[in-house]
């Protein structure tokens, strides 16, 4: 795994203080129930001695271990845990970009390149709104063919979320191979529309 699980100082010191409080030998592991679908979810638990698998990864950190189980592994590539301190109190993150769906190398097809981005960099941000893309098709002539789903669906801003937003994005991020990006979706205004 090239880029391992990175735990920020103020995480480190916020586990050492944990693991303080723990019976001696407990460590931490890093997981993802469900990984590679959209229903991954990423957790951080204790880890005793007599739980840690032979087929596990450690990663070292001062102080303490950080487990991970070969299935979880590639799914946490990249993947960042912090401790955050704020206004409204203390609060632990772990962002893993590549939890629902593995990373995907640069030479791959570009309808693989294309599905990766959309689910790790353009869903989040219509997430936030109820609102996902799922890609279509791919023509022979680069034209990418997506379709609104959620909240996105019938809203009044979807052309621009299209043309300002996701086009713009995904021509830039595959300059050269993409030329377009159309919607073949059937806007039905509802309760579900975001605007």
């Amino acid at each position: 795994m090239s880029n391992t699980i990175t735990i920020t100082e103020s995480a480190q010191e916020h586990f050492a203080k944990l693991l303080g409080q723990q019976p001696e030998g407990t460590n931490i592991r890093v997981f993802v129930v469900n990984p590679g679908t959209q229903n991954a979810e990423c957790g951080v638990s204790y880890c005793p001695p007599e739980a840690v698998e032979a087929t596990d990864s450690e990663i070292p950190f001062s102080g303490f271990s950080a487990y991970v189980d070969e299935l979880s592994l590639p799914f946490l590539e990249d993947a960042v845990i912090d401790f955050v301190t704020d206004k409204m109190g203390s609060q632990l993150t772990l962002k893993a970009p590549n939890a629902k769906m593995r990373k995907v190398s640069d030479d791959a097809p570009l309808m693989e390149r294309l599905e990766y981005v959309i689910q790790t960099q353009v869903n989040p941000q219509l997430a936030g709104h109820g609102g996902h893309i799922q890609l279509i098709e791919l023509t022979d002539d680069g034209v990418a063919i997506i379709q609104f789903g959620g909240g996105c669906n019938g809203c009044s801003m979807v052309d621009v979320t299209l043309k300002d937003g996701i086009e713009k994005q995904l021509l830039e991020t595959f300059a050269g191979e993409l030329t377009a990006v159309r919607d073949s979706t059937e806007h039905d205004r509802g309760d579900h529309s975001y605007y």
